[in-house]
């Protein structure tokens, strides 16, 4: 048994406040559809911006993002640091959500071009939670049980799919009976836990390590520069977006080449940011359009911290493996040859939890790992009922009651998790949890960016064009998807080297994102301009050309001089970060 005494009784007191802030925000419930998936839109931007931050750091943040940081130190950071696509959202895209009154996102798309466009965003929006967050969520909980509690067998369950059960029941427990009043409240508690018990794990792994002077001599420059040399002498000519063995020098490891991370990460952020149901259903359930504002200024300074509560530590665990004075890190992170074993590194913050902390500040800490299981699976649960409901049910039933469109909800919920659970084995076979899910976003993601996008910025585009570029960019990604499924299931499986289908699943995930975005922007505007204009008067307040004088005077008022300023200083603080991690 890896956790004292003290330890359970601080994880049980965690799971007892969850429950009492819980039944607090289920007592304030009304039963109503609005109620349910919004709040009530009374949210406010404290609520906003924690329960944003809690739903997106979950598991892949505690499992992969801190395995990353032992593999390849600071590179993934860049990701964490768009924290700027979150004032995007705040001042771009939340003035046409909220003016909008929609539930979800897709039903804003419907507003925007059709009805059609509003299914196809569904269904992919339902796809991409399926692949990505309640899979990976599921995945996560279990290899933190499996280092908690590596010996335990419940009813022939070991410990990996009874930690992905118990997770599972416990959050879908509190979410299906309270709906996003509770999600949102237990969210803002338990991010103040994360981030207190994952900096616990910064603070005394820099202890044991012997400060941050011997972090940087062991990781070296390398592992400490988010802008290694573009292109070092030597491969001047080398270009190609296929992975080439022996040619990896310019790239910042086998899998994140910088061309791809300059262009193709801000399209997954911004498009996870601004358009995603699972994020901006947070401020659609603010009280107005100041509280949605300040609630994602709010959680795009929280945003910065993953790269000190869990990239480093991922960091630390691999000089203390490799300086070799935790003997039981060396063994796991390091073969006989002293060569990393990547797969390995997934267990780097569950182990340093186990064998870095002290009894009791461990039981917090823990906490910590199941309060951002809990959320982003929370978070991810709620998202998606609401798209089935709003968008699918509500349509199909347009005289259903307000209880039916909550049990239909709830019943939703339960069957994204069976689905879930059954593409477990295929995020087993991956490198590593946090590449399996940028791999999956960045194939996912383009159609959605441009569609949202480019339909603000532009007028003139169409309904017919937003179908046709979602329907050609979805499927190029499936098509990625089914190419890259095999490799990953089967063992010893490839694709013969120079084939097609080698060139398409050995292409750097970035570029392949790039080439759909690419795609989908030319099918948009080639389609809406051979096809008729929209009725401009339809779309009223949706693009900017669009707005109303009264529509831009309501959202100049909703902002003051500290908005400004202090959406500017968070950009000061993300320039810092990449002026120092230069190596």
């Amino acid at each position: 048994m890896l956790l004292g005494t003290l330890d359970w009784i601080i994880v049980f007191l965690y799971f007892a406040i969850v429950a009492g802030v819980s039944i607090w925000a289920m007592a304030r419930r009304k039963d109503s559809a609005e109620d349910y998936f919004l709040a009530g839109r009374h949210l406010g931007w404290f609520i906003v911006g924690a329960s944003i931050f809690a739903s997106n750091i979950g598991s892949e943040h505690l499992v992969g993002l801190a395995g990353s940081g032992a593999t390849d130190g600071v590179a993934l950071a860049h990701y964490e640091l768009h924290a700027w696509c979150l004032l995007v959202l705040g001042w771009v895209m939340v003035p046409f959500y909220m003016r909008s009154g929609v539930y979800t996102m897709p039903e804003f798309l419907e507003r925007r071009f059709s009805p059609q466009a509003r299914t196809f965003l569904s269904v992919i929006s339902l796809v991409a939670y399926v692949l990505t967050k309640i899979a990976v969520g599921i995945f996560a909980g279990g290899v933190v049980f499996a280092v908690l509690l590596p010996d335990l067998d419940f009813f022939g369950l070991d410990s990996f799919w009874f930690g992905s059960i118990l997770v599972i029941v416990l959050t879908g427990l509190y979410t299906v009976v309270g709906g996003f009043r509770a999600v949102a409240y237990t969210e803002a508690f338990q991010t103040i836990i994360l981030i207190f018990g994952s900096f616990m794990v910064t603070i005394y792994g820099l202890e044991a390590l012997g400060g941050w002077d011997k972090l940087r001599e062991i990781c070296g420059t390398e592992m400490f520069n988010l802008w290694k040399p573009l292109v070092p002498a030597g491969v001047e000519s080398t270009w190609a977006p296929v992975k080439e063995p022996g040619r990896m020098a310019w790239y910042f490891n086998d899998n994140y080449p910088w061309l791809g991370m300059l262009f193709c990460a801000p399209i997954i952020g911004l498009w996870y940011w601004c358009t995603d149901q699972y994020i901006v259903q947070r401020t659609l359930g603010a009280r107005d359009e100041t509280q949605a504002r300040r609630g994602s200024i709010w959680a795009a300074y929280l945003k910065l911290s993953p790269v000190f509560i869990f990239i480093i530590p991922g960091m630390i665990c691999f000089a203390l493996a490799k300086s070799g004075s935790i003997p039981v890190l060396q063994e796991t992170l390091f073969d006989a040859n002293g060569e990393l074993i990547r797969d390995n590194a997934q267990q780097a913050f569950p182990m340093m939890v186990v064998h870095v902390l002290p009894i009791g500040v461990r039981g917090i800490v823990v906490a910590g790992l199941l309060a951002a299981l809990m959320s982003s699976l929370a978070g991810v649960f709620n998202a998606s009922s609401t798209l089935f409901t709003m968008d699918f049910y509500s349509r199909l039933r347009p005289n259903a009651s307000q209880d039916r469109l909550v049990w239909i909800g709830r019943v939703a919920t339960t069957v994204m998790v069976v689905v879930g659970l059954l593409w477990i084995p295929v995020i087993q076979g991956g490198k590593g949890l946090y590449d399996y899910l940028q791999g999956v976003q960045a194939y996912l993601a383009p159609p959605i960016f441009v569609v949202f996008f480019f339909g603000i910025f532009m007028k003139r585009l169409n309904a017919k064009g937003c179908l046709a570029a979602l329907i050609v960019g979805f499927a190029m990604g499936l098509f990625r998807l089914a190419v890259d499924t095999p490799v990953k299931l089967l063992e010893n499986f490839n694709y013969e080297p120079g084939s097609f289908l080698w060139i398409v699943n050995n292409t750097f995930f970035q570029y392949y994102s790039l080439l759909i975005t690419i795609v989908c922007i030319l099918v948009m505007i080639g389609v809406s301009y051979a096809s008729p204009a929209p009725a401009y008067d339809k779309i009223s307040g949706l693009t900017f050309s669009t707005m109303t004088e009264e529509d831009r005077r309501r959202t100049r008022a909703s902002w003051t001089a500290k908005d400004v300023v202090t959406s500017a200083l968070l950009l000061v603080f993300i320039m810092i970060a990449y002026l120092y991690f230069t190596g």
